[in-house]
């Protein structure tokens, strides 16, 4: 996102006003303005940079009538899940979108004031960006920056067999959450539709020296699952009963469970943990993060694959394997 130096607003070409008007406000020092072609940021002294970026389609990653307040901050806390999957701490953000004629700038000053709100509560500013116009829906990207300790940032690679599989909070909330927003499900509180517009990123979990590997659960938990089995060459084996449902989520009854540990949008954090870790996580159930306790549950296991082959199996309560129509989202 780059501004002219010295014209007044009302002089300003369109891109540089509406930069100015809708994202000034959440610039930071290292945006000098938002009036450079690029950032000046200085890392930490005694740390590494941690980098993600992931991208938002309009009816495709959120819906038209989603709040846009809403649809700013969980484009920022989809990418700071990314951040806290891997133990780093927040530093900036640069923004990309593509803006349809449709799309007021109404619309993006209220955007903007839900990316406000989440910057400041986790400890961010803009750093800088780029505009463009389409004719096709609204695009947005967002590129996290972040850093970590050297040599402490969890990576997916690290689970060992043995190791149990852990999951953050409650799974299933936002993929029910869409099917509320669609009219598909009863959501009479709005807890589900909350959770699929904000999500709550684990940023400050205390991963290193506790996770041997770790990702967030975007796509779906069995999908996950099996991309972190996967990457370490091993079979990873999930007890559905286990799996921590949200009261609203288990109101909805057996028909929406295959949704909630297939259908996406939890970011929460999946982690291989060691067994020598496990007593002390089964009795406390929970740890502590600069923005309260989380809760932690065992939902399986890792083991050696059988046959050479790795990847994800479910089971049910008597331990018979549970098939799936579907495991998990696909951006391809």
């Amino acid at each position: 996102m780059t501004q002219q130096r010295t014209a007044s607003l009302t002089d300003l070409p369109g891109e540089f006003s509406f930069i100015r008007r809708c994202f000034a406000g959440l610039a930071g020092p290292a945006a000098l303005d938002l009036r450079d072609d690029a950032a000046l940021f200085t890392p930490p002294q005694g740390r590494e940079l941690v980098m993600a970026a992931d991208a938002m389609v309009e009816n495709v990653h959120f819906l038209s009538s989603d709040p846009p307040d809403t649809i700013g901050g969980k484009l920022l806390r989809c990418n700071l899940s990314d951040l806290a999957a891997m133990g780093a701490r927040p530093e900036g953000w640069l923004l990309t979108l593509a803006r349809p004629p449709h799309i007021t700038d109404a619309w993006f000053e209220a955007f903007s004031r839900g990316l406000k709100a989440d910057q400041e509560r986790f400890g961010l500013t803009l750093m800088g960006g780029d505009t463009t116009s389409t004719k096709g829906p609204l695009v947005l990207s967002l590129t996290i920056i972040g850093s970590v300790i050297p040599g402490q940032a969890i990576q997916r690679r690290g689970a060992q067999a043995g190791d149990g599989l852990w999951v953050t909070g409650t799974i299933g909330d936002g993929a029910l959450g869409l099917q509320a927003l669609l009219g598909k499900l009863a959501d009479p509180d709005g807890v589900l539709a909350r959770r699929y517009h904000t999500p709550e990123p684990r940023i400050g979990l205390p991963l290193y020296g506790l996770a041997s590997a770790a990702m967030d659960v975007s796509d779906g938990l069995v999908q996950d699952a099996g991309h972190l089995a996967r990457e370490n060459g091993l079979t990873v084996t999930i007890r559905a009963a286990d799996v921590p449902l949200s009261h609203a989520a288990r109101a909805t009854g057996q028909t929406w469970r295959e949704t909630c540990l297939t259908g996406g949008d939890d970011y929460e954090i999946l982690m291989a943990i060691p067994p020598e870790h496990e007593p002390a996580l089964l009795k406390s159930g929970c740890v502590q993060t600069p923005h309260g306790p989380v809760t932690l549950t065992r939902i399986g296991a890792f083991s050696a694959p059988d046959h050479g082959q790795s990847g994800v199996q479910v089971i049910d309560e008597e331990g018979v394997p549970v098939a799936f129509s579907r495991g998990g989202w696909s951006h391809l």
